[in-house]
């Protein structure tokens, strides 16, 4: 497995980390506390997390199935990106545990 395909992973589940964030504050806002303007911006926030979480989904499996993943640690790092701030907890355990077979060139996850 190529370094690269673990930092793509890395960089779209902070991307749709903060973009849920963001959303869950815009719909505090727009819902709760009725800030105008909010409707806006949870709109275009709400957009933007669909589209990129897609984008999310599809590295998630890419490096889930090139690690050999079994089929609930795929299932936990894919539905991380729905829970707010669960994709950084997952990304950081991810990246230590397979950051440490990378540099080991175990057999489980070869370098291509």
């Amino acid at each position: 497995m190529k370094k690269s395909v673990l930092t793509r992973y890395r960089v779209m589940a902070y991307v749709t980390g903060v973009l849920l964030v963001l959303l869950c504050l815009s719909m505090i806002a727009k819902y709760g506390l009725e800030v105008g303007g909010a409707a806006d911006f949870t709109r275009v926030v709400a957009i933007a997390h669909g589209w990129l979480y897609v984008v999310y989904l599809i590295f998630a499996f890419d490096l889930g199935s090139k690690a050999k993943w079994p089929v609930g640690k795929q299932l936990w790092v894919l539905l991380a990106g729905t829970i707010p701030t669960a994709a950084f907890f997952v990304e950081r355990k991810i990246s230590h545990e397979l950051e440490a077979k990378l540099t080991e060139g175990s057999p489980a996850v070869a370098k291509v």
